[in-house]
């Protein structure tokens, strides 16, 4: 009972200055990420993104195939080079559009929490302080871009709730940019659809819910193509073949116990993978389990024992208090649908594809589990606050203070 008044008070001190602490964490974490790694950081892609930007800078030139996958990032740099303004420009430019992404985070979890700050502050503070999402904003990555964007859409999701055709039209570019960002970056606009789908199915005229189906089977042709278009460039059945669970790496790789029956020549990207889960379904099977526990668990080889008892302590608690709040009729319905469609269609991916030995894919989609797991912890503490005021040792202990002595 103490330690709850007394949590409560430390909660209203801090609610009149929470805004600042949290302004003045995020400039502390973007200085000691440049002073750790001396300013802009070169690392591995990011020379075939500086070429891809040099030649949209001086020629216009956008390269064909898997790199045009990623064109909004080398047009983002590009934009700097011309400028002249170099590296820093790139790297001020990711830090001012981080900082956008980190007011949408607090201002659209404080939507969804009723206009209450404490999940928006948990929630903001988690995405500023968790060490393998800030270090993005000084590499010359498509990392910190796509993470921001992620985080941007899902501030202006928040917006559409009462919002007017403004916000549609700014949610709709934002989808759009997000999509050019990374192969994977079409998923946030599927979680969008998604949970428009959702909201049309629980409508009582389902006229809206039915055209949306038909519209869908009538699309299916070009999805399909659509579909082809983005696994073009994957080279998944060598990576099935081998096993990996990470990309290049040995380690964890799940062994074949009988031969493998691959598909024939000339068959589609889609169709390859549909052929290879239908004659090889159990390897398949452990091959996706496996990629999908390398994905959630933080638990990869190349982390340190601190990086992964940090990920064990924090994030495991966090996706059960997130797969919780999905549950919980208080928060706006098609918010939770987003989220979690954000989150489950990353992890998908993964396990169609491969896993990188960092957490470069992880970490575009920690932002909807820390939302989700903050408006869960917020709402336990309203009904543990709400079971204490209606406690009756709390109600007899009012009245021996209040009632006049006999």
């Amino acid at each position: 009972m103490r330690a709850f008044w007394f949590f409560r008070l430390l909660g209203q001190r801090l609610g009149r200055q929470h805004q600042g602490l949290l302004a003045a964490l995020w400039v502390l974490v973007q200085v000691r990420f440049l002073l750790q790694f001396r300013g802009p950081h070169f690392a591995n892609d990011s020379g075939r993104y500086l070429s891809y930007a040099a030649n949209i800078a001086e020629r216009f030139y956008f390269e064909p195939g898997h790199n045009l996958r990623y064109v909004l990032y080398p047009l983002f740099e590009s934009l700097w080079l011309r400028l002249g303004l170099g590296w820093w420009g790139i790297v001020a430019s990711q830090l001012l559009v981080s900082a956008l992404a980190t007011r949408a985070v607090y201002q659209g979890t404080r939507r969804l929490a009723g206009g209450r700050w404490g999940a928006a502050a948990l929630a903001t503070f988690l995405f500023i302080a968790w060490p393998d999402i800030q270090q993005f904003n000084v590499f010359l990555l498509t990392e910190s871009l796509f993470i921001s964007l992620v985080a941007l859409s899902f501030g202006a999701f928040t917006r559409l709730q009462h919002g007017g055709p403004r916000h549609w039209l700014g949610f709709f570019l934002l989808l759009t940019l997000t999509a050019l960002a990374r192969p994977n970056g079409f998923l946030v606009a599927l979680a969008a659809g998604l949970a428009g789908l959702d909201a049309l199915r629980r409508r009582p005229d389902h006229r809206a819910w039915r055209a949306a189906l038909l519209g869908l089977v009538l699309l299916s042709p070009l999805l399909w193509r659509a579909l082809n278009h983005q696994l073009a460039t994957y080279y998944l059945m060598d990576t099935y073949q081998r096993g990996e669970l990470i990309f290049r790496s040995p380690l964890w790789a799940v062994h074949q116990a009988a031969p493998l029956q691959m598909p024939p020549p000339g068959t589609g990207p889609a169709m390859r993978v549909l052929y290879f889960a239908v004659h090889n379904p159990l390897y398949l099977g452990r091959l996706m389990l496996g990629k999908l526990f390398v994905f959630v668990s933080y638990l990869k080889p190349h982390y340190s024992l601190a990086h992964r008892v940090l990920g064990v302590l924090v994030l495991w608690p966090g996706y059960w208090l997130a797969a919780r709040a999905t549950r919980r009729a208080h928060i706006w319905r098609p918010a939770r649908v987003f989220l979690a469609a954000v989150f489950l269609l990353q992890a998908a991916i993964i396990t169609l594809t491969v896993d990188d030995w960092d957490v470069r894919f992880l970490a575009p989609v920690l932002t909807v589990v820390f939302v989700l797991a903050a408006l869960e912890l917020q709402g336990v503490w309203q009904r543990v606050e709400t079971r204490i005021r209606v406690s009756p040792l709390n109600n007899s202990h009012r009245t021996t203070h209040t009632d006049k002595p006999e």
